[in-house]
Order: structure tokens, then sequence, then C-alpha cells
């Protein structure tokens, strides 16, 4: 047991008791963001706010790049989807009755019309994190071009699978900002190429994290698409 827990949590003999408290504040505030999410309450908002700007803090300090780059992106994604979740449910207050029912909120289904825009996401997601990996050395070093060493021979598999996860990160936290089912079958996936991947990397909390996150997602995709079944048939935009 005592070597379980120091293969979980050794790493963090090494970090200072803020990083560490800052690091469980954000799993926290993730955790709840999600179990909001899964019940289409707008509060998954503000409260993911706080865990996506935490974490961009750590991760640059991580030198992270990828992840630190996807929650960036949530944070700003989350100010849409606030005001895109808003508006739709003053609207079908408008169209049905008022309701202060903060999961007053229209799902919808994927449209082929979704369809390049998350290819335009995926694809220029994953070219962008490449870059910054590809001058990764320069980074590292300063941003000094002395002495550094560029080249895809210098990529690894958490490079490729990192890549990979922003891209489907990102297109689900598009997805879910429109209000769209599919959104939770990217999480599901993402999230659980993530749980060993950040264990790999030593971020014990953050990989248990994303445990909960598959977990959460996996009901949640069901809850939707029982809610997607009761609400009114009205599509809004």
């Amino acid at each position: 047991m005592a070597e379980l827990l120091n293969w979980l949590f050794g790493q963090y003999a090494d970090y200072t008791t803020v990083f560490i408290v800052l690091e469980l504040i954000a799993v926290i505030f993730g955790v709840a963001s999600v179990l909001l999410a899964s019940r289409t309450n707008i509060l998954v908002f503000p409260i993911g706010l706080v865990s996506t700007a935490i974490f961009v803090y750590l991760l640059w300090k991580w030198q992270l790049f990828g992840d630190m780059f996807i929650n960036a992106y949530y944070t700003v994604m989350s100010l849409y989807g606030w005001i895109n979740w808003s508006k739709n449910k003053r609207a079908q207050s408008v169209e049905h009755k008022p309701s202060n029912d903060a999961n007053n909120v229209h799902i919808e289904h994927l449209h082929a019309g979704d369809i390049p825009i998350l290819s335009a996401l995926a694809a220029g997601t994953m070219g962008f994190v490449a870059l910054i990996y590809y001058f990764r050395p320069v980074i590292n070093n300063g941003f000094s071009f002395d002495g550094a060493v560029l080249g895809l021979h210098l990529f690894t598999w958490i490079d490729y699978t990192d890549m990979l996860t922003t891209a489907l990160f990102l297109m689900a936290m598009w997805l879910m900002a429109r209000r769209k089912i599919e959104h939770w079958i990217l999480w599901i996936i993402a999230d659980a190429i993530s749980v060993p991947l950040y264990f790999y990397k030593g971020f014990t909390f953050t990989a248990l994290q994303y445990v909960a996150f598959t977990l959460i997602a996996i009901w949640a995709y069901y809850e939707w698409q029982r809610r997607y079944r009761v609400q009114p048939r009205a599509a809004y935009a």
C-alpha cells in the first residue's frame, strides 16, 4: 500500500504547498462544472471558469503547453457558452412561460453544418499544438534560438497524444457551448485517454479528476438524451 501511495502521490513531495492547493481547487471546481453540465445548469460556465483559469497558470508553470492551450480555450468558450445558454434560456421563457429553472436550456443534436467547423477546429488545433511543441526547445531556452535544436524527431508519443486530446477537447467544448448532445461522446473519448496520460505525467489529482470526468460524461450523455426526448420540440438558435 505504501508503495502504491508513493507511486501515486510521491511527485508532490517536490511541489510547493501553493501548487498542490491550487491543483486541488481546480479539480474540485472542474468536477463540479461537469456535474452542472450534465444537468444543463448554466452555472457550469462560471464554476468552470475558476477551474480553467487556475489550470492555465499551473500548466504554464509545468510547461505543458498543449494542455495550457486547452484550458485557455475553455476559458474563452466558457464565456461564449455562458452567453449562448443565457440567450437560449431567455428565448424559451418568452416562448413558453417565465422560469427561474437554471436547467431550462434547449438541447440539440449535431447537424451536418457543424462538421466543417469541427474539422477546421481539429486541423487548426493539432497544427497549433504541433507548432508549440516544435518550438518547445526555444520556449524552454527562454525564447532564445541560441543552441536550441528543432525537429519533428524530438516529438514523443506524449506530444502526439496531447495533440489528439487537445483537438477532441476543443471540439467538445465548442459543441457544448452550442448545446449539442454529441459533445459528451468526445468528452468520454478524450477524458478516457487523459487518465493514463496524466498518471504518466505525474499529476495524480488531475488524473483522478479525469476518471471522474469519464464516468460523469457517460452518465451525462444518457441524461442529455433523456432531456432531449422530453423537452419542447421547438428549436432555438
